[in-house]
């Protein structure tokens, strides 16, 4: 019932910064979450970052903390990830998911964008 989809993604030099964003369209969750996943090739999907959307509490997986960024905009129903620094072994497609509870589980989220490409040069 929910629909997700990604944009912003491209190429950018190591070190530099990017915006991805994900805009959500159906039904909503009583209090649900807005996680971000990146999956490299012949690699499984790796949480990234996520947000509570009411209560906006945000959780930053430890090789991001410090240089990734969450942010809402309620009226557009969008979820931001503002990447700092990135590096090259960021280079992933990169996975708007939503869910009932924020947390890292991959098993946990139900609907799933079909995600947008940051390729980080070196």
């Amino acid at each position: 019932q929910v629909q997700l989809v990604e944009s912003g993604g491209g190429l950018v030099q190591a070190g530099g910064s990017l915006r991805i964003s994900c805009a959500a369209s159906g039904r909503t969750f009583n209090d649900h979450a807005m996680g971000w996943f990146r999956q490299a090739p012949g690699k499984e999907r790796e949480f990234v970052a996520g947000i509570n959307w009411n209560a906006g509490r945000t959780y930053y997986a430890d090789p991001v903390k410090g240089r990734f960024t969450l942010s809402k905009d309620h009226a557009k129903n969008t979820v931001y990830l503002q990447m700092h620094m990135l590096r090259p072994e960021g280079t992933a497609v990169y996975y708007c998911a939503a869910g009932p509870f924020l947390g890292s589980d991959y098993n946990r989220y139900a609907y799933w964008g079909q995600g947008t490409q940051v390729s980080v040069s070196s």
